[in-house]
């Protein structure tokens, strides 16, 4: 099976055999790039299934997998979501707008907002999980359970070494 990146990997083995060792890592990040246009277009179909982006899928899921009461601070979707409060504040916004989540303020302290899925976000967030998942099985299919623990191990790996061991 052969595919872009082989042929890519052929030509420069051609025009500059010196180079021959070092051409396994270019094809490698060369696939992990196609892929990454690969979840794009499954991202894409699957905000416009849902109306959601990527930033706001990621907030109603990170509310749903943190179980009852579905509720983080607001202060915690910054720290996980390494980008700005003002950022948040417009995911939350445009989360609330749609009926998705709802801010509950602690009455002991004004300042302190909690984040909670409102019934309509927790069947959302499992409806388009559910259907995420799906199509994540789908483009997984042609590698055999073996495979994909080869290719999930080997990933790890490089991420750990890169200090990637934190959510967000």
């Amino acid at each position: 099976m052969t595919d872009a990146v082989d042929l890519i990997g052929e030509q420069w083995r051609k025009e500059c055999p010196e180079l021959a060792d070092a051409l396994e890592a270019m094809e490698i990040f060369g696939r992990v790039q196609r892929m990454r246009r690969v979840c794009d277009q499954h991202f894409k179909k699957l905000s416009d299934e849902f109306g959601l982006n990527l930033g706001e899928f990621d907030m109603i899921f990170t509310l749903r997998r943190s179980g009852p009461p579905y509720t983080l601070t607001a202060g915690a979707f910054v720290k996980a979501a390494m980008v700005t409060a003002g950022a948040v504040t417009n995911r939350l916004d445009r989360l609330e707008g749609k009926g998705l989540i709802e801010r509950v303020r602690e009455s002991s302290d004004r300042r302190s907002v909690q984040i909670r899925l409102t019934e309509r976000g927790r069947t959302l967030a499992v409806e388009a999980l559910a259907a995420h998942l799906r199509d994540y099985a789908e483009i997984l299919s042609p590698l055999d359970p073996q495979e994909r623990e080869q290719v999930s191990s080997g990933l790890r790996k490089i991420l750990t070494a890169q200090g990637d061991t934190a959510l967000g």
